[in-house]
């Protein structure tokens, strides 16, 4: 006759009762029905979740809905830190100002509002650094940035200083020119010009003796001045001689 199926599952682990009268499921090595429990638990309750974790790993309360549950995790969440002990490992929440931290007194990440300085969350930074409000945190700029993201990155000069590829310069280097409006280095601007347009008719000038003589001249069109420093536009008209074809009279026709 086949064993009924919960007395085979009663065969792989104790059932036993806890303080709140819930279920406690305690389970032997190699259980076939660990799956009962969430995955790293060893023991666990059916309110409660995990009660006690597998070796090395973290024992953390978790919120579901109104309840905290027990959850047993390789490494513990964003805002808190692990504490290992001969009896139990556990996470513990970082103090109100660290988004994240290393331990109990050593914060790796702040919340807005407050800036990362060796460890801890400031209200404001030292003399000498700069408050960086995209990682928040103080850091420690080149000289004459006012604001940097990271020690070799400005982003905000000096008023006399100009700005180039996140460094600040007193001149610009070669290759780029001052812009005193935006005070950053640029890039010179090089003239550009388009095509030569056709040759235009022949013309006699009142100066020239010469009857059959002329000039006639072509033009092209500047579509880029140059900058200060870039290269000047090259000329932009030429003239040349020509010879002016006599015109038949309409009674020769």
């Amino acid at each position: 006759m086949r064993i009924p199926s919960i007395l085979w599952i009663l065969h792989f682990m104790n059932l036993t009762k806890g303080q709140d009268n819930s279920k406690i499921l305690r389970y032997r090595r190699n259980s076939s029905v660990s799956r009962l429990c969430q995955a790293g638990c060893a023991a666990c309750s059916t309110l409660n979740g995990c009660l006690s974790c597998k070796p090395r790993l973290f024992f953390h309360l978790e919120l579901d809905g109104m309840r905290q549950r027990g959850a047993c995790l390789s490494s513990c969440p964003r805002g808190h830190y692990g504490t290992r002990s001969p009896h139990i490992n556990t996470c513990t929440r970082c103090k109100e100002d660290c988004a994240s931290c290393f331990s109990e007194t050593f914060c790796t990440r702040c919340h807005p509002g407050h800036f990362l300085f060796r460890g801890k969350c400031e209200n404001s930074c030292p003399k000498g650094l700069t408050a960086n409000t995209a990682m928040w945190e103080c850091t420690d700029c080149p000289v004459g940035c006012e604001l940097c993201v990271r020690r070799n990155m400005c982003v905000r000069c000096r008023a006399d200083l100009y700005f180039l590829h996140g460094q600040c310069h007193l001149t610009c280097p070669r290759g780029f020119e001052p812009d005193v409006q935006l005070m950053q280095c640029t890039p010179p601007v090089h003239c550009e010009v388009g095509e030569w347009t056709e040759w235009g008719p022949c013309v006699r000038k009142c100066s020239t003796r010469a009857y059959k003589k002329g000039e006639e001249t072509r033009t092209r069109q500047v579509l880029r001045p140059p900058s200060i420093f870039g290269d000047p536009c090259p000329h932009v008209s030429e003239i040349r001689k020509c010879v002016i074809r006599k015109r038949l009279s309409p009674n020769r026709l």
